[in-house]
């Protein structure tokens, strides 16, 4: 089994935890930056466009969402972020 396909047999929200633990890790800001970027799109493919407005409007939103594990939806719709990242980084 490929490394991409291990990781595609993985649930969204363990995903979203390694790729943000081993960002954390590495101090990887650029990765961790560039994620909270896609959150407001992320949340309107989610179906959850008021969120997404908000975030736009308040980065404190845009950094929680980022970091927390709790939504599904969102992690969901950024599967192919942390399935990417954690091809690319081995040790994650």
């Amino acid at each position: 089994m490929s490394r991409r396909e291990e990781l595609e047999a993985l649930g969204s929200k363990e995903l979203h935890d390694r790729a943000v633990h081993r960002a954390e890790r590495h101090l990887d800001v650029r990765f961790l930056w560039g994620l909270m970027k896609l959150v407001p799109a992320a949340e309107a493919a989610a179906g959850q466009v008021d969120q997404g407005d908000f975030d736009i409007n308040h980065w404190s939103g845009q950094v929680a969402d980022t970091f927390r594990d709790d939504d599904t939806a969102l992690s969901d719709a950024l599967r192919p972020v942390y399935i990417d990242y954690l091809e690319k980084h081995e040790d994650g």
